[in-house]
């Protein structure tokens, strides 16, 4: 409470107008987890909220989620499980990621789940935890990054036996190429984790959640012995499959900062890579690659403005875009700009801004600036 005040105060003393700003839509949200709880009304959802939320913001999005009807969120580390409880975030918590000893060993916060990554975090938890502790087990089903693999589950659940504080309340893996072409290798998955899931239950009745499927999974659920999704990008309106009706969240936006023009053969930004072919208007915006315009953005991608799409020209800067409004006529001094697109076929878009840097959504969104800031609408 006296954070909060401190906070208020604080905002009413120094007030600004930022030059870009995000905006979160509650409602286009919302529609994104209904339509993933629909699928299968045997499943729950998850809320995955890594990664400052997938660039959305955590406070903001946890703050929206807490309400639904959810069976906990997801988180990769300990410092956001942190910022949930601080923040009085009811839900329960996973925490998929693994987390060091020693915040497992003093954790105070409360309802919080930690997953096993490994036989040797297990062998560490068995001999220093003393108090009870609820886990889920990771297993490797195929994609050897993290979990126990399938020679080890009869050693590790004789091995937590030995120990009555570690409290197993699920099981879980993760594909490694549901949203890829070829579906042999997700059978292969799915095969495995069915035949390994009914073994771990076998050894630890007590499970209560199964879980392997992330949004792309999401075309397999009814092949799939779980009864939970993790839903991380597809919250955030992007389908990986291409299956779903599924709303961007998203959008930034800036001003123009200020206008000129340009002559022929003039050239534009650092190393000079742009050379205009003509006489040309361009237009200067006050955001560049630490607000989040991606710098592979130079000269390939592009800004809109009154529903024209403006070429960037000129490499980006760190804090300036410079891009061609020759064909906007009502672009002028302090006009908005769409920075990313809510509109998922909009040149500027999420997925078509990593389209145009061979990259994928994920990475754009994970790079989108903490210290921006957001405001949710409906």
């Amino acid at each position: 409470m006296v954070k909060r005040l401190i906070r208020y105060l604080r905002a009413l003393q120094f007030h600004y107008t930022p030059l870009v700003e995000i905006t979160i839509s509650k409602g286009r949200m919302l529609h994104n987890l209904h339509t993933f709880q629909k699928i299968n009304s045997e499943v729950k959802i998850a809320p995955v909220l890594k990664s400052n939320a997938y660039g959305h913001d955590l406070k903001i999005i946890a703050k929206i989620i807490d309400r639904e009807n959810i069976p906990f969120i997801v988180v990769d580390s300990y410092h956001e499980a942190m910022i949930l409880r601080n923040e009085r975030i009811q839900s329960s918590i996973l925490i998929i990621g693994y987390t060091a000893i020693e915040n497992i060993i003093y954790n105070k916060l409360p309802n919080t789940t930690f997953v096993i990554t490994g036989f040797e975090q297990l062998q560490e938890i068995v001999a220093l935890v003393t108090k009870p502790t609820h886990f889920h087990i990771k297993i490797d089903t195929g994609m050897h990054r993290q979990g126990i693999i399938s020679n080890q589950i009869s050693e590790a659940h004789e091995l937590i036996n030995t120990n009555k504080n570690i409290i197993i309340d699920g099981v879980c893996s993760h594909f490694a190429d549901a949203d890829g072409k070829d579906l042999d290798f997700t059978k292969i998955q799915i095969n495995e984790w069915n035949k390994l899931v009914k073994q771990v239950i076998q050894e630890f009745p007590m499970i209560k959640y199964r879980h392997i499927s992330a949004t792309s999974g999401a075309l397999y659920i009814n092949e799939i012995d779980a009864n939970v999704l993790r839903l991380g990008i597809g919250l955030y309106g992007v389908d990986p499959n291409g299956k779903l009706d599924l709303k961007p969240v998203l959008e930034m936006k800036s001003i123009i900062s200020g206008t000129k023009i340009i002559e022929k053969d003039q050239k534009i930004g650092y190393n000079c890579t742009y050379e205009a072919k003509e006489k040309m208007k361009i237009a200067i915006i006050p955001a560049g690659y630490y607000e989040g315009i991606d710098r592979r953005l130079s000269n390939k991608g592009f800004l809109k403005i009154d529903n024209i799409f403006c070429p960037i020209v000129g490499n980006i800067s760190m804090n300036i875009t410079a891009i061609d409004i020759t064909n906007v006529p009502n672009a002028k001094f302090k006009t908005p700009v769409t920075i990313i697109s809510s509109n998922p076929g909009d040149k500027n878009s999420i997925e078509n801004i990593a389209r145009i840097n061979s990259a994928i959504p994920y990475d754009i969104m994970a790079h989108i600036p903490q210290q921006l800031r957001r405001k949710v609408t409906t």
